[in-house]
């Protein structure tokens, strides 16, 4: 019986679009300068500080909410502790 061949299908890049962003001069220089020491162009650069300021954004965002989440839930936890207080110092 003949294999039927299958073409390996390879991820698509992330489609890229332009986007037109104004700096005051003295800024631009310096990332410029920046992205020199890093070895990136001014693209590259300004997207890595996107992604970053974003990431950091979600990072905080999370915090918050595990933050509320545990203020929430805080008296049910003592209530636990409490109960096992007892247990926890048998191995003293």
């Amino acid at each position: 019986m003949a294999q039927a061949r299958t073409r390996a299908t390879l991820p698509t890049p992330p489609r890229k679009e332009r986007v037109l962003i104004e700096f005051p001069s003295n800024l631009l220089k310096r990332a410029d300068q920046a992205a020199r020491e890093l070895d990136q162009n001014r693209s590259e650069l300004i997207r890595s500080a996107v992604e970053k300021l974003l990431a950091d954004m979600e990072a905080k965002r999370l915090e918050q909410q595990l933050a509320a989440a545990y203020k929430a839930n805080a008296a049910l936890s003592l209530e636990i502790t409490n109960e096992f207080a007892d247990v926890d110092r048998e191995g003293f």
